[in-house]
């Protein structure tokens, strides 16, 4: 990979000599345990314990490779120790199995620059195991000892490692095993849990009392998701306004709109087969090098003609839980049926083949030209459709944090306009300061152009923004200001309102929380960003977030990541998450179904300011 660290060929040669030492494995025999709980949530090891011919300085190698088995589902720490600090990747491997991994000593060292958004950069996939660039990077010249850290863990887990070694050629990352690790249903095979499907004719049974039991709850909404007690103008298109010094969301027939919602209302969570012979017991039709068992199982529910019965399905539970809007990346045979408003996300402006981390080109002579050929496509089939909420012009930049990177990135570059006029701007007086001046500048002409190729190919819908995922710099919430609505995801137990006050204060629009989730491990899923102690409690921790974000004055609506469970091999970049309203067999998780519905039928009180919110937060572990 172009970014990663090659061996110095200044390297003497009784290095040379010793690295046929350094890449012997460690014995299979010989393995290392740490066990974690409320009192000990990290274990160390010196190096030489670990492996008796590690060298302290590993920047002359390529891959710090390990076999491991950790008895959760959790995610964990590696963590490299050095005289000048700690470096550190979190590691999501599969559940009680020996998995290789040979993570690239790079991740440890500085920023991946292979992305354009905050998941592309973090998130990479291997047969066994999920590695996230997540921690501390630095020099790797110093090492004196390897850690892993389990934060709130749940129970007493625990890890256990053996042939840690450094290599200069991947070695292949692989799942250590000859059982099948997923039954046919797409379930981990290995995990028992209340209510997991034996058989078809159990899961049937348990299709048929959901169903039966579906009915519309009365939200007092409207067609359109609005609370049809209350009036404001009507446009025919959704708007925003400010009453009685609250933000909303006004719906086409002008009535108040408090938008909750899901991401990925979709009949497909797709999984990669490749590399996992094995692995899975039984796959679904239509096998491929991805496949959904979730799919597999709306066939088994369906037929082959599922579509359709999934599509009503899916409405009837809205319905009855109190969802009113179709969050980002959701199927588009759901919003076009015209039942439920929708969201789109917009692209094409040259985010995902920029090698700035998504920071596109934006001085070239056809940026301008290409971004309005992308609205045009985009926008005007859906300019007159009154169901749409608005537009995201993009999701997770990660920009904030990483503007001297970007400018680093631009100038080892090929020659382009926006190198040009860095190197312009940078003369005689290049300093830090400088710049992120100018990739702040960058960034508010990215937003101006496409917002206004937005507005020209679509005068009646409003621009939700970027959905930030990480907290914004001042100037960059300063280039913010032409949307109608500031979005931003935010994973934490509850809203950070030091974050919306200061996105509110410097754009003062009206804020939309585009994800947040919450997830406990289990069932050969992990926890996802923000993790809690069993199904229970992710139900008491939806209401507390939903509740709090909703008394916010300028908040007009929250969306949940996502619908269903992501598969527990995990998706195409490697997450295996337990967030999901559904689960893999499509069935609702019924606790936060439950506390959904709870807080959806108080929603107008608690934004009107007439009711309080609830104020529990959920356990951890």
């Amino acid at each position: 990979m172009p970014w990663m660290r090659r061996p110095s060929s200044r390297m003497k040669y009784p290095l040379l000599l010793l690295a046929s030492l350094f890449l012997m494995p460690a014995s299979r025999a010989e393995s290392f345990y740490a066990r974690f709980d409320a009192r000990r949530s990290e274990v160390q090891w010196p190096i030489h314990e670990l492996n008796p011919v590690l060298p302290r300085d590993w920047s002359h190698h390529q891959f710090l490779t390990l076999e491991l088995r950790s008895s959760t589902e959790q995610r964990f720490e590696l963590r490299l120790h050095t005289t000048q600090g700690q470096r550190s990747v979190r590691l999501v491997p599969f559940p009680n199995v020996w998995v290789r991994v040979s993570v690239p000593l790079a991740y440890f060292q500085h920023l991946n620059h292979e992305g354009f958004d905050l998941a592309s950069l973090a998130n990479k996939p291997t047969p066994g195991c999920l590695i996230n660039i997540h921690g501390d990077q630095g020099p790797i010249t110093d090492v004196v000892g390897l850690g892993v850290s389990m934060p709130e863990p749940v129970g007493h887990p625990s890890l256990e490692l053996r042939a840690v070694r450094l290599e200069n050629q991947n070695p292949g990352n692989a799942v250590l095993t000859s059982s099948p690790l997923v039954d046919e249903f797409g379930q981990w095979q290995q995990a028992e849990w209340q209510g997991k499907t034996k058989t078809l004719d159990d899961l049937k049974r348990a299709w048929n009392e959901e169903s039966k039991a579906l009915r519309p709850v009365t939200f007092h909404f409207d067609a359109f998701g609005g609370f049809s007690n209350t009036t404001a103008k009507a446009t025919g298109f959704f708007r925003v306004e400010q009453i009685k010094g609250r933000w909303w969301f006004i719906d086409p027939a002008g009535h108040w709109f408090f938008s909750t919602g899901c991401d990925g209302f979709s009949c497909s969570q797709p999984t990669y087969t490749g590399e996992r012979n094995g692995v899975f017991a039984l796959l679904p039709p239509n096998t491929g090098p991805f496949i959904s068992f979730y799919t597999g199982n709306l066939i088994r529910r369906f037929g082959q003609n599922y579509k359709t019965s999934w599509i009503d399905l899916t409405f009837r539970r809205m319905e009855a839980w109190g969802f009113n809007t179709l969050g980002n990346w959701s199927d588009s045979l759901l919003c076009q049926t015209g039942r439920k408003p929708y969201v789109l996300m917009l692209d094409g402006w040259g985010m995902e083949d920029s090698p700035y981390l998504g920071l596109p080109d934006v001085f070239a002579k056809n940026f301008a030209a290409r971004v309005d050929a992308a609205a045009a496509q985009q926008c005007d089939p859906h300019k007159n459709d009154p169901w749409l909420l608005g537009y995201f012009i993009a999701n997770e930049p990660p920009w904030p944090g990483h503007e001297l990177e970007i400018t680093t990135a631009i100038l080892q570059g090929p020659p382009s306009a926006t190198r040009h006029e860095l190197e312009s701007a940078l003369a005689g007086h290049d300093t830090p300061e400088r710049r992120m001046e100018f990739v702040n500048c960058c960034i508010e002409r990215f937003l101006d152009i496409i917002n206004a190729a937005v507005r020209r190919h679509d005068p009646h819908h409003l621009n939700l923004g970027l959905r930030f995922g990480s907290r914004a710099p001042e100037a960059m919430l300063r280039a913010a200001r032409g949307f109608d609505v500031f979005s931003l995801n935010s994973y934490a137990a509850e809203v950070d309102r030091d974050r919306l006050n200061a996105a509110y204060r410097i754009t003062g629009k009206p804020v939309l929380i585009g994800e947040f989730h919450f997830g406990t491990p289990g069932r050969g899923m992990s926890a996802g960003l923000v993790q809690c102690a069993d199904q229970r409690q992710r139900g008491v921790a939806y209401r507390h977030y939903v509740e709090s974000a909703a008394a916010a004055p300028m908040v007009v609506g929250a969306h949940w990541f996502e619908w269903i469970d992501q598969p527990n091999t995990g998706r195409p970049d490697g997450e295996n998450y337990n967030i999901g309203f559904i689960d893999v067999t499509d069935r609702p998780y019924p606790e936060l179904v439950e506390a959904a519905a709870t807080t959806h039928a108080r929603l107008l009180g608690l934004h009107s300011g007439t009711l309080r919110p609830l104020h529990q937060r959920a356990r951890t572990r």
